[in-house]
């Protein structure tokens, strides 16, 4: 009797998938396909939808110049969205459903620390990559080596915004309340020792709230009564700033409140409006004073797929450009194969086309953080919100 054909059918799927994503199905268009696995509805769902159509406005102007190139041969550049929702099990739902049904081997997301954490053992089995915005150090130091930080940490963030303010506006107090979730607890500890460093007065460090909050008057009234110089919101979702923002302005707090993460200029308009004015956060990497005539483009091509402009898109245009380009530096193989793609990240170094003069260059930094190089070079931008729109008060960068 013959032998029965035993390949288990989920890892000929993949297999089958793995092809497609090659486009060697359809030898007429060669397809690289980019998962992007994020927050797209809720309160933060802000970060999520900004990553979606940054990776699909630079494709688009990838796709319309020819495609990209690796090894001579043109390949069009689909994106492929998913919605965690910002909760763990549907992010590692979406990561599956990217890896072994869309046979996607690189990822841009997820946006906090609880999904990347979730999805790492996702990603060590199905052998893909994920450029995250996920903040805690140990999602990318060895064993994990299969992600990289696409932004500009907060525990990098704090120390810069702080030392400007200490210098530039005199503050010698702070507070902080932060989301109670692994990304907010994270963030505000890292503040702590910031401040910390700089001997900063910390009259308040223990203030959270729980996602969902609307009615911030209760954990922000014993703060404001305090009267810090500066009131840090940690790790907080783009709606919440707004709120956290208006309510801290009608009890009367008059002083300068800030965070280290980047946020949308409309929420904040629409939701704190002339309250937010002075609202300190990162910001994005396309800042006037240093981006190029390829920036605005992608601005433009933004605005078609947004509606409008987003200040943090700056920021999230890098993901794509790094993965294609260490896919380039690696060769075809590491279309599908991750480990030929990390193979070359520390050789990645090119003039990055964000950036007047190209400098500094585009490649992966953070060894002096993870131990070794996973994080894109974004430039560090810090803002400050003022009627309606966000002004550049520092650019920097970090290694």
């Amino acid at each position: 009797m013959p032998k029965k054909n035993t390949v288990p059918l989920a890892m000929a799927l993949a297999a089958m998938a793995s092809l497609v994503a090659m486009g060697t199905v359809n030898a007429q268009e060669k397809v690289i396909k980019i998962g992007q696995l994020g927050v797209m509805s809720g309160p933060a769902a802000s970060w999520g939808l900004v990553n979606r159509y940054s990776a699909e406005a630079h494709a688009a102007m990838i796709n319309e110049a020819g495609g990209w190139e690796v090894d001579g041969e043109k390949y069009r550049i689909e994106i492929v969205s998913v919605d965690d929702r910002n909760d763990p099990r549907t992010a590692i739902a979406g990561a599956e459903r990217l890896i072994y049904q869309e046979g996607i081997k690189y990822i841009i997301g997820t946006n906090v620390d609880d999904t990347t954490q979730a999805i790492l053992p996702t990603l060590a089995a199905g052998g893909a990559f994920a450029v995250s915005y996920g903040h805690t150090r140990s999602l990318f130091e060895t064993p994990n080596d299969n992600t990289g930080l696409g932004n500009i940490a907060g525990y990098q963030m704090s120390p810069i915004i702080y030392k400007f303010l200490v210098e530039d506006r005199g503050i010698t107090s702070v507070s902080f309340i932060a989301r109670n979730d692994l990304n907010g607890l994270g963030n505000r500890d890292a503040g702590v020792e910031a401040a910390k460093a700089l001997d900063l007065e910390i009259l308040s460090s223990d203030a959270t709230y729980e996602t969902g909050t609307t009615d911030f008057f209760p954990v922000l009234s014993p703060l404001v009564r305090a009267n810090p110089d500066m009131l840090v919101l940690s790790g907080v979702a783009p709606s919440d700033a707004g709120l956290l923002i208006r309510a801290a302005r009608e009890l009367g707090y008059t002083g300068i409140i800030s965070t280290e993460t980047a946020h949308d200029a409309a929420v904040l308009r629409e939701i704190a409006g002339e309250a937010a004015n002075g609202f300190i956060s990162q910001g994005g990497a396309s800042t006037p004073e240093i981006r190029t005539p390829y920036v605005e483009e992608f601005m433009e091509n933004y605005e078609s797929v947004a509606g409008e402009w987003n200040d943090e898109a700056g920021t999230k245009i890098y993901a794509l450009e790094m993965i294609l380009q260490t896919i380039s530096a690696a060769g075809t193989a590491a279309i599908t194969d991750v480990e030929a793609f990390k193979a070359v990240i520390p050789d990645v170094s090119l003039e990055n086309p964000f950036v007047i003069g190209g400098e500094p260059r585009l490649r992966w930094v953070g060894a002096d953080w993870f131990g070794h190089p996973r994080q894109v070079s974004v430039p560090v931008v810090v803002n400050e919100f003022q009627d309606g729109a966000f002004k550049t008060l520092v650019v920097t960068s970090v290694e």
